[in-house]
This record gives C-alpha cells, sequence and structure tokens, in this order.
C-alpha cells in the first residue's frame, strides 16, 4: 500500500491506497490505523483508500488541539472526498469507523455506492467499559510512561482477536503508532474525544439511508456485541453476516470475508 497525504482546509490527510478500478474507502477504529485493512485490500477488486482519523496513526500529534470526536471525523472524510474528486465510493468502516461510517453516510448518502460496516459502533453500543474507566481517569494516565500502558494494550489486542498469531501481529503494527508519537498523551486524546450522542444522532435516519449495504460481524465479539450487528443489518435492509467465533478484529482476523462483502457491492467487472 502507497502512503499518501493531502493538505484539506488546513489539515494533513493522510491514507494508504492500493489497487485500481471502483473507489473503496476503509476507516478504522481504535486503537488501530490504516494498517488494519492490510489483509483486506489485496483482496478487493477496486481501488482502496484506508483513511487516516485525525489524531490517529501516523497523524497522532496532528490530534493536540482538534475535534476527534466522530461527528467531526465524518464532516473531514466528506471534504478529503471532495478534495479527491472521488466519486460514489463503497464506504467500509470498522469500531469507531463503523462509526464515522454512518454519520457520513446519514449526512450525504447519495456520495456512496454502499456501505459495508463490520463490528462497528452504532446506537448506545459504546464506549466500551474500559474505555469509560480510561475517560474517568485520564487526567491522570496521560503522565503514564510507556511501559505503563503496553501490558492493557496487549490485553485489548489479544480479547479481541480470535486468531492468536493475527494478534501478535496486530500489536506489532499498532503499538509503533503509539510508542512512536507519545502512547499516553495520543490515546487519552482519543478516547476523551468518545461521545456516544455522536450516532445516536444519526440512529432514527439509518433506515432511510437506502445504500446497498453488507454488515458482517464477530459473533463472539466481546467489545461490540452481535445483537448490535443484528439491530445495525435490520435497519440499513440487509441480513447480518455472522463470522461463527469470530472476535472484534475482523478485517485482520477473517480479511476474506469482508472482502468478499465489499466485492458484492461494486460494479460487476468485464467478464
Amino acid at each position: 500500500m502507497m502512503e499518501r497525504e493531502r493538505t484539506v482546509d488546513g489539515e494533513p490527510i493522510r491514507w494508504l491506497e492500493h489497487g485500481a478500478g471502483p473507489p473503496v474507502v476503509l476507516v478504522h477504529g481504535i486503537p488501530t490505523s490504516p494498517r488494519l485493512w492490510r489483509h483486506v485490500v489485496p483482496l478487493v477488486r477496486g481501488r482502496c483508500l484506508a483513511l487516516e482519523m485525525r489524531g490517529y496513526g501516523a497523524g497522532i500529534p496532528d490530534g493536540e488541539g482538534r475535534d476527534l470526536g466522530l461527528a467531526a471525523q465524518a464532516q473531514r472524510l466528506l471534504r478529503w472526498l471532495d478534495a479527491l474528486e472521488i466519486e460514489a465510493p463503497v464506504l467500509v468502516g470498522h469500531d469507531l469507523g463503523g462509526g464515522v461510517a454512518q454519520i457520513a453516510a446519514v449526512h450525504a448518502p447519495g456520495r456512496f455506492a454502499g456501505l459495508v460496516l463490520t463490528n462497528a459502533v452504532c446506537y448506545d453500543s459504546w464506549p466500551i467499559p474500559s474505555v469509560k474507566a480510561m475517560q474517568r481517569t485520564a487526567p491522570v494516565l496521560r503522565h503514564l510512561p510507556e511501559v505503563g500502558l503496553y501490558p492493557s494494550f496487549v490485553q485489548l489486542l489479544h480479547r479481541g482477536h480470535d486468531d492468536r498469531r493475527r494478534a501478535l501481529e496486530s500489536i506489532g503494527v499498532h503499538w509503533q503508532h503509539y510508542v512512536t508519537h507519545g502512547a499516553a498523551r495520543g490515546l487519552m486524546r482519543q478516547v476523551r474525544a468518545l461521545d456516544v450522542r455522536d450516532t445516536l444522532a444519526v440512529a432514527d435516519r439509518l433506515p432511510t439511508l437506502g445504500l446497498p449495504a453488507r454488515v458482517v460481524w464477530g459473533e463472539a465479539d466481546r467489545f461490540q456485541k452481535v445483537g448490535y450487528g443484528r439491530r445495525l443489518a435490520a435497519d440499513l435492509g440487509t441480513d447480518l453476516r455472522p463470522i461463527r467465533g469470530g472476535r472484534h478484529f475482523t478485517p485482520e482476523d477473517h480479511p476474506g470475508a469482508i472482502a468478499e462483502a465489499v466485492n458484492e457491492l461494486l460494479p460487476a467487472g468485464p467478464p
């Protein structure tokens, strides 16, 4: 995947890009980065653009003094699409990125060709208890050294994977950004910005979207329960696609299931 960057309204926006053809925009969650999609994009038959949310990944330092809430991230996404003149992408979101995708789709449904959500925050499903605890103790945690947060980070990633090998790989991939840019301050900026009102504000409009949609969910997810996935699928007029035994980080553990759902929403290629 190639690293790209563009300044939009004075803010640097970064993404990873791979492939050619119809556009696909992928949005990660917490505590990950665009590299979350590294096993998915080679399986997608389109031009994949994995967006880095403001204040995440290599852009953790850029989050200082910025609104990192989901509604603000959705507006950045829409401005970025305008700047790149990307028309009718399939929008894909995981975790917080799934919430960003819902908000962007509700505010500009005509901009997208389809919507794929996997183990996404939605309705009142979040923040999860561990994140709420971090929000309460943020003033103290932000002063911890990286070594103090690393065990909790490792535990979170292991709890969210059903593939141990991918969990170990994921820890190395995603911790790198935090340890490079200040784990405590970066993570605390991220969690302080999380507000369930962002998804509740668009919940009643999901059934009216009218977009082709796919909802793929790890049934054993301990963070975003499968019941929320069923509700989301029903509101979007589709059937839930469960991954038996799958946990939270489906793009890393089950990339084929995610890519299959995306490919189904892309225009048919030449015979």
